[in-house]
């Protein structure tokens, strides 16, 4: 799986987000049609099966993840997952992509639109704040009208964003490896930046096996440098990076695709 998601990286369209409202339509995503059915069961925060038996997954967005624990946090789920059902229960919709090829678990993923809608269902998502942006999405304008989409949530604080923790602080490791596994939010100055062997490190603190680092492997740069992105030049810099937690001695994020960075400014 992996593999592929780097193989999506090199594709230059998305590469650099910055922070802010993107001028791009709610239609940006009308990919060529893909199929279309009546929704019979909602069956995760963003995937439902339809009455033919297909197993649909929305492209371009993750649940919106809560700082919760245990029983909490399955509630949190339990209402990512009512909101789309919400939305989309008993429905027909029409599916739109670049292409209609399972994933590895034989589900359809796809931009998905109510009938007569030219709005995606998962840019509702995000503006209701029940969503974040994956960024694996490689079409530039679709990529911004789902960014635009989050920022709206973000700034009236809607739905997740209304808790402040949905951004972990780059300064605090401890909390960001509460969300191993998890896709997650952090923002932070970039204090350093290094090469090790095949990887280079956005490092977030002085501690470089224990504090939160963003790691980029070899076989990235060639992106990032077709994005026009130094990035030595990220240094002092307050960026916001979004991923799977994973942990590597301290807290890491693995950047398969530059739209995981958005630069937020000098300090």
């Amino acid at each position: 799986m992996r593999a592929g998601l780097v193989a999506s990286a090199v594709l230059p369209s998305l590469l650099l987000v910055t922070a802010g409202v993107h001028p791009a339509s709610a239609a940006a995503c009308l990919f060529e049609p893909q199929g279309e059915g009546r929704v019979a069961a909602v069956t995760d925060a963003r995937g439902f099966r339809l009455e033919d038996g297909r197993e649909i997954r929305l492209a371009g967005i993750e649940p919106a993840s809560s700082a919760a624990g245990g029983k909490d946090r399955a509630a949190a789920q339990k209402d990512r997952t009512a909101a789309l059902a919400a939305i989309v229960a008993g429905r027909e919709v029409t599916l739109r992509g670049q292409d209609d090829a399972p994933d590895r678990y034989g589900r359809q993923v796809a931009f998905v639109y109510l009938a007569g809608s030219e709005t995606a269902v998962q840019n509702e998502l995000l503006r209701q704040g029940e969503a974040l942006v994956s960024a694996d999405i490689a079409d530039k304008d679709c990529a911004a009208a789902l960014f635009t989409a989050e920022a709206e949530a973000r700034q009236a604080k809607r739905g997740t964003w209304a808790d402040a923790s949905v951004i972990k602080n780059a300064e605090s490791p401890d909390d960001i490896l509460t969300g191993i596994g998890r896709f997650t939010v952090v923002e932070g100055k970039v204090l350093s930046v290094r090469q090790a062997g095949a990887t280079t490190y956005l490092n977030f603190g002085r501690n470089w096996t224990r504090d939160f680092a963003v790691t980029i492997s070899r076989r990235m740069m060639p992106a990032v440098e077709a994005a026009g992105l130094s990035v030595k030049s990220l240094e002092n810099k307050k960026i916001r990076v979004r991923g799977v937690v994973e942990a590597r001695g301290g807290p890491r994020i693995e950047v398969l695709r530059v739209g995981q960075i958005e630069v937020l400014g000098v300090n």
